[in-house]
């Protein structure tokens, strides 16, 4: 049975913060603004939405103190996308059975950049006084409660935790950078927030003269940047100026934000598949685009995302890389195959393809070589599936010519050695018969 509730926290907040409070900046106008924060979730009672407050309204809820809590915290508002905590809720709620919490915060954070900013420590000190509330009336421990912040949110979500020792994670989606990047770590999120703290960084290009909101500093106690943490594919670069961040945070300018809300995507698809975010221990961005890094190290890679804490961080290591896709579904799967070519020792141009089939499903092909084609010559490929087949049945190989051949010559894989990225383990495929141009081969696994 699914279950949520939607919290609302009327703690108010009188301006205490601007007497003796330092801005982030020098603006007299971006003291922390007086607001009210909500908290939406699902399937409560009688009502697919629910409200309660700090108070026996709780009671009528389904909140239980049996049940892990999840607060999500979002940051900057995607125009048509400003339900996604909610959506993120329904998708976490069809796996498991947690209070999931989604806080609502619009007028807090639909203003100038600087007042947002600002703003972050009153949302964070009204989602504490829930968190305490929940603890003292439902017997709960800190280390039951998870907080996922995008943006701004990952930041107040870093301060809810210092101010409430213990939490078990904190998840930052792409912590935004104006004002908080090279801070001290009691400005931002950081390791000490909660036992457990991973960030995925996806709009990390500086924001001063690229206008990326997030940040490219790592930290958590593991980070995780897909694509190499700055422009995600299947969006553009960040157009503007900096000078715009006000209009932009407050709606009045258009902006494409989508590398920024890359990050709350790729957390909600991890939560039903999360073997499609594994992530490699790597020194940059360039050492694994250059193939460097794969397989996973020794130990187990881990899994960005929603899965992220079951992982055991080693100590010294927190950059991760990985690909994703340009839409959804944006998990991939990743392989080195290694072909060795059968065929007639005469020089021919052309063209060589795998593809992987599976117990669950099948890859597309994907083009393994073109140039000229020479029997014997191992032609190795590092590929991201699209899909997950499970265990590999078969590798399928076709090949074709660069111009029509007269001699209509046949190539085969002899021997195909396929590696997944997240296990290292290798396994073996032997051909038994080549194949004329653009007829499929079924290379087989090789006879025990």
């Amino acid at each position: 049975m699914s279950w949520a509730v939607a919290l609302y926290s009327l703690v108010q907040k009188k301006g205490v913060f601007c007497k003796g409070f330092e801005p982030r900046t020098r603006n007299k106008d971006s003291c922390p603004s007086r607001q009210q924060s909500g908290f939406n979730m699902s399937d409560c009672a009688l009502n697919p939405y629910c409200e309660i407050k700090a108070d026996q309204t709780t009671h009528v809820s389904n909140y239980s103190g049996m049940r892990k809590t999840r607060f999500i915290i979002p940051g900057y508002l995607e125009e048509g996308d400003e339900d996604w905590p909610q959506e993120m809720c329904k998708t976490l709620l069809k796996r498991e059975s947690v209070n999931c919490i989604a806080v609502e915060w619009k007028n807090g954070v639909k203003t100038q950049y600087a007042k947002a900013a600002n703003n972050v420590r009153v949302v964070a000190v009204q989602v504490a006084a829930m968190i305490t509330f929940l603890m003292g009336s439902y017997q709960q421990s800190a280390d039951r409660f998870h907080i996922i912040g995008h943006c701004l949110g990952a930041h107040a979500a870093g301060d809810v935790g210092s101010r409430i020792p213990g939490l078990a994670r904190i998840t930052g989606l792409d912590p935004t950078e104006p004002y908080f990047e090279g801070t001290t770590a009691s400005v931002r999120l950081d390791t000490s927030d909660a036992t457990f703290v991973d960030v995925i960084h996806t709009d990390g290009l500086p924001f001063n003269s690229k206008l990326g909101l997030g940040m490219s500093e790592s930290v958590g106690h593991i980070d995780f940047y897909p694509n190499g943490g700055e422009l995600m594919p299947g969006c553009s670069t960040n157009r503007g100026d900096s000078s715009d961040l006000d209009a932009i945070w407050e709606g009045t300018k258009s902006f494409d934000a989508c590398n920024h809300v890359r990050a709350y995507q790729y957390y909600s698809e991890s939560v039903a598949k999360p073997q499609g975010f594994v992530g490699y221990t790597c020194p940059n961005k360039d050492s694994f685009a250059d193939g460097k890094c794969f397989p996973c190290a020794e130990h187990e890679c881990p899994l960005m995302g929603h899965s992220a804490d079951k992982f055991d961080v080693a100590d010294g290591v927190s950059k991760y890389f990985l690909n994703t896709g340009r839409s959804n579904p944006f998990g991939r799967y990743s392989y080195r195959v290694a072909v060795t070519l059968d065929g007639p020792f005469w020089p021919n141009l052309g063209f060589m393809y795998v593809a992987l089939a599976g117990k669950s499903d099948s890859t597309k092909e994907y083009k393994l070589h073109a140039g000229t084609l020479i029997p014997g010559r191992n032609y190795e490929l590092l590929f991201d599936a699209q899909v997950d087949v499970g265990h590999v049945t078969a590798v399928k190989f076709r090949w074709n010519n660069h111009i029509i051949n007269p001699m209509k010559p046949k190539y085969g894989a002899a021997k195909v050695a396929l590696q997944s990225g997240r296990d290292r383990e290798i396994s073996s495929f032997c051909g038994t018969g080549n194949v004329k141009e653009n007829e499929v081969q079924s290379v087989l696994p090789c006879p025990a």
